[in-house]
């Protein structure tokens, strides 16, 4: 077939009328031309732009149904078939599926399969790779297996035959083992054993010897894989193991990393790092049985940057490097940084006088001590007193050159020390506009309880609440407020936000409970605020919204005026954009108790997305009397949806204080089987998110869920059994969670970190 013909119908098709990534698909018939033809930059380009469209991100819509016969004869034609065979391949893979009946577009590839399957035998391996590739993708067993398997007895080439074995076991698990079996043989290419050792996973197949020895000695394994795979090979045999969440097989993934960590090879043992960072960041077991493993290779020459990014993750359990940690923070560059930004987490007593004698060179360290990175996901205590840092950070802060985050994270480090800090009060002032946001909290936490320091902080705020710049002066006037209980600057402040319609309504509308009762004289700004609100819709003008009905609510009591802003913001809910604000209001809801029952309509709605479950739940508790928690808000009900936004890490928060306002009564065994695999299984709950964070946010979830089962089964007789079937691969040690003040001086308190 020549190109002409493998083109032959195809402006037959109503592309105008279907639709790809960008919307109408009237432009692939040019595409699909210029693909066709003898211009290879434009061929090219065509390519990229259909696997933009038709295939965008793993995405399949109408006109990639469309467009897959003519691909096929193009690729039968042998013209690009390796590409195109890669494209029909993605295509049938993907379950990503947009304006298109389930499974359309992979059986459009499967009506293609008799051309896929004949360029098995092309006279090219990448073709007859892509070809394998693709066909194992179509799911046609009955077809395609028997194709594949003689071609295993005939293929010679090493990329088709790791290929091979990974199709023949995608297209049926049972009957393609023996051959991931038999190509795990000690004497085979290494690209083959390591696909092998993959495709018996896949397969199901025990963990063995045969697999273990056959990873260890294909490493450095980076790049043994099929292209199309798009994984490092030791990193997806561990996932694989950890996926199977049984102890032997943990054991087994933790074996085998241990061994690749002691490969001499510099390149094997990055692999080996980079495979142990995601076992930690999948098991709740794994730094704890990997760390004796990495530390030793921070005593190399070159330490590896990989084991320390690694540490500063998990770095409540890396006290043990504490000594090498303090050597690596001694020298210089981005290394000594995170060392002692890990150190400042492991073992603060050393961290503070190497942080303290290069204080400006240590950026990273500075915001670990300062509590700054934490975002509301710290799991360790404030950083310690140390008089020799204070000198040093006083020293900084008054150094005109400490410019962008630093001057917020030493002000920041200061509040955290209270009024043991008093001496900074000069410097503070003096910093004062730099830092407008973080300087006057800083700036009320150390001031002393009286004499002249205390005279010039209060001058200096209340100067700065009136006369300020603009972005500072609300944050002034509520330090103000805390130090002399002054409630003129902070009324002024809130009253201009409220009437200007500034940036800072949603936070000036969460103090005015604070005030007492002078917060009635803001009642008239209120209400003008609410009544005023201008048309549109984003995130930033909902919240505030609902925080100044929310905070109306607090002083008057007035339903009338606050259900009203509640039901309208949460019901402009139009998708991820909006959603948790909507989700933000109906916590603000739990607060009106009975009078929030009008919302019942628009929070079912929102119980309607079951991973978020957890603040209509609770608002929905607070609103209705118990003879309406009935059929779909009957409470074991309500129980279970919360626990799959909990399993899910969505609002997990939200989640166990849920469980707890349901009851021990809501709960069945089996959600509290689920409660304590959620506070003692292995596998991480929380996988999302910024990566640094992401395991302590599991440990605080993990502490959170320990918390509500021992709430819940404390008073009963048929408590289950804490120690239960996670066993003690699955316990992690305590922490402590942000909110919870550690023991020590009132001054180091958990806080969270301000922002300039």
């Amino acid at each position: 077939m020549d190109r002409t013909l493998a083109l032959a119908g195809l402006d037959d098709r109503p592309w105008a009328q279907l639709d790809h990534a960008y919307g109408s698909a009237e432009d692939l018939p040019a595409l699909l031309r210029s693909l066709a033809g003898d211009d290879h930059d434009a061929a090219d380009g065509a390519l990229d732009e259909l696997y933009g469209s038709i295939l965008h991100q793993g995405t399949v819509y109408p006109a990639t149904v469309e467009a897959v016969p003519f691909l096929a004869r193009l690729a039968a034609a042998g013209h690009r078939g390796a590409d195109l065979l890669g494209l029909l391949g993605g295509i049938a893979e993907s379950t990503d599926e947009y304006g298109v009946a389930p499974g359309a577009c992979r059986a459009a590839v499967v009506r293609q399969l008799p051309s896929v399957l004949a360029l098995t035998g092309a006279g090219e391996a990448p073709v007859r790779q892509a070809a394998v590739w693709a066909a194992g993708h179509t799911g046609a067993s009955a077809e395609a297996w028997p194709v594949l398997r003689r071609l295993w007895e005939e293929e010679s080439d090493e990329v088709v035959r790791a290929e091979l074995v990974t199709a023949l076991v995608r297209l049926d698990p049972a009957r393609g083992a023996p051959t991931a079996l038999a190509a795990l043989a000690p004497d085979g290419p290494a690209r083959l054993r390591v696909t092998a050792v993959l495709a018996c996973l896949a397969a199901g197949l025990p963990w063995d010897a045969r697999q273990h020895d056959a990873v260890l000695a294909a490493l450095p394994a980076d790049g043994l894989v099929s292209a199309f795979e798009q994984c490092e090979p030791l990193r997806a045999v561990v996932g694989a193991l950890f996926r199977r969440d049984t102890a032997e097989d943990r054991e087994a993934a933790f074996v085998l990393l241990v061994d690749a960590l002691r490969v001499p090879a510099p390149d094997a043992r990055a692999e080996a790092v980079w495979a142990a960072d995601h076992a930690c960041m999948v098991s709740r077991s794994a730094p704890a049985r990997l760390l004796p493993a990495l530390l030793p290779l921070l005593d190399e020459p070159e330490p590896p940057h990989a084991v320390v990014a690694l540490l500063d993750k998990v770095a409540e359990q890396a006290g043990a490097a504490g000594a090498t940690l303090a050597r690596l923070a001694e020298g210089d560059g981005d290394l000594a940084d995170r060392a002692l930004a890990v150190l400042v987490t492991a073992a603060p007593g050393p961290a503070a006088p190497l942080l303290a004698g290069r204080l400006p060179e240590r950026p990273l360290a500075l915001a670990e001590a300062a509590g700054a990175r934490a975002l509301g996901t710290a799991v360790s205590a404030p950083f310690p007193y140390d008089a020799a840092l204070l000198d040093a950070v006083r020293r900084r802060l008054a150094d005109p050159r400490a410019q962008g985050n630093e001057p917020i994270h030493l002000a920041l480090l200061l509040a955290s020390w209270g009024r043991r800090a008093a001496s900074a009060v000069p410097e503070l002032l003096d910093a004062l506009p730099r830092i407008p946001l973080a300087g006057p909290t800083a700036l009320a936490a150390v001031c002393p309880h009286d004499g002249e320091s205390r005279t010039r902080a209060a001058e200096a705020l209340r100067a700065a609440a009136l006369h300020g710049p603009d972005e500072g002066r609300l944050s002034a006037a509520r330090a103000l407020h805390g130090l002399t209980g002054e409630s003129g600057p902070l009324l002024a402040a809130i009253r201009a936000e409220l009437t200007g319609g500034g940036r800072n309504v949603r936070e000036a509308a969460r103090l005015v409970t604070g005030l007492g009762e002078t917060a009635g004289e803001l009642v008239p700004a209120m209400r003008d605020a609410l009544r005023d609100r201008p048309e549109g819709r984003s995130t930033p003008r909902g919240d505030a919204l609902a925080e100044l009905a929310a905070a109306l609510w607090d002083v008057t009591g007035d339903a009338a005026a606050t259900v009203p802003v509640f039901d309208a913001v949460i019901r402009a809910d139009d998708g991820p954009w909006t959603r948790w604000t909507a989700l933000r209001t109906a916590r603000l809801a739990v607060r009106l108790g009975p009078a929030a029952r009008p919302l019942r309509p628009a929070l079912e709605d929102l119980l309607a997305t079951p991973l978020h479950a957890p603040a209509p739940v609770l608002a929905l508790l607070a609103a209705l009397p118990e003879e309406e928690l009935r059929g779909p808000l009957e409470r074991t009900s309500l129980a279970g949806r919360v626990l799959d936004a909990a399993e899910a890490g969505v609002d997990a928060a939200g989640a166990f204080e849920a469980l707890s306002a349901l009851g021990r009564a809501a709960l069945t065994d089996a959600h509290l089987h689920r409660v304590e695999r959620l506070a003692r299984g292995d596998r991480r709950v929380v996988t999302g998110g910024i990566e640094s964070r992401i395991i302590r946010a599991d440990e605080q979830l993990a502490a959170r869920a320990r918390e509500t089962l021992l709430a819940l089964t404390a008073d009963t007789s048929d408590a289950p059994d804490t120690s239960g079937p996670m066993g003690p691969a699955g316990s992690v040690g305590p922490v402590l969670t942000a909110g919870t003040a550690p023991s020590g001086p009132p001054e180091q308190a958990a806080r969270t970190p301000a922002r300039d």
